[in-house]
């Protein structure tokens, strides 16, 4: 006689078994661990913003966070405003950090009006305002967030990405590069020019902060020019906000 384990009716009966006990398994761990997902979520942010304001514990040459522990407190001290603007509407939210830039692009690209979420920040009597963009690098995701001034200069950045090669496209999020940022100007004669991560730049000290070039990252040109992209077409729908404010 035929044993019941034997037929392939058990073997698929089994396999179904085992795919929805672990299914099941999987989206209650999914759900219990979501809290603390989102939490971690975010503190990065939050420790991302000040990063780029200049909130940070650097060292001489590696880049910082301030700690989980102490984000909300220096977030909720240093970042005065947030606010959210919708073309011609400028709203106060103090959760715009929050926003998903991905989600705003899809947004966009359906028809529908973006939500650009922008951060005002004070320190040391100097005002900051802070964007976050978000790009393609040459694996996936890069994203960054910049601090500006009232012109539009570069106060500060800080990039990260997804999948980007070790020791090449990872770069981005080392010191050497997010540094050479800083005194970059996003404007010429008063055009958005955005910056430019230039091969073969013309000047590697990045001493000239008004040619709208930075200096690129050997072997990660795909990667570099992920974030030129992103800089030049997100940071650009911030100038009608910028053009406002010096006119007010």
């Amino acid at each position: 006689m035929e044993k019941r384990t034997e037929k392939n009716s058990y073997t698929i009966l089994f396999a179904i078994g085992m795919v929805i006990v672990v299914g099941s398994l999987l989206a209650f761990a999914a759900s219990a661990l979501k809290p603390n997902i989102d939490e971690n979520k975010r503190l990065e942010k939050q420790q991302n913003i000040l990063y780029a304001m200049g909130i940070n514990e650097n060292d001489e040459s590696s880049a910082n966070f301030v700690s989980t522990e102490d984000a909300p407190q220096l977030f909720d001290q240093y970042i005065k405003k947030q606010l959210i603007i919708e073309g011609d509407k400028v709203t106060e939210d103090n959760q715009a950090y929050l926003i998903d830039v991905k989600k705003e692009q899809a947004n966009a690209k359906a028809g529908l009006e973006r939500r650009l979420p922008l951060f005002i920040g004070e320190r040391e009597g100097k005002t900051y305002y802070i964007a976050p963009i978000y790009g393609k690098g040459l694996w996936d995701a890069i994203w960054a967030y910049i601090a500006m001034d009232k012109d539009m200069v570069i106060q500060g950045a800080y990039f990260d990405h997804k999948g980007e090669t070790p020791g090449l496209g990872a770069n981005i999020k080392e010191r050497f590069f997010m540094d050479d940022f800083i005194g970059e100007h996003l404007k010429s004669n008063g055009e958005f020019k955005g910056v430019d991560v230039a091969k073969g730049n013309a000047d590697p000290k990045n001493e000239n902060k008004t040619d709208n070039e930075v200096d690129a990252i050997a072997g990660a040109t795909i990667t570099g020019n992920g974030v030129s992209a992103m800089i030049k077409s997100d940071l650009k729908l911030y100038v009608p906000y910028f053009e406002n404010l010096k006119n007010n």
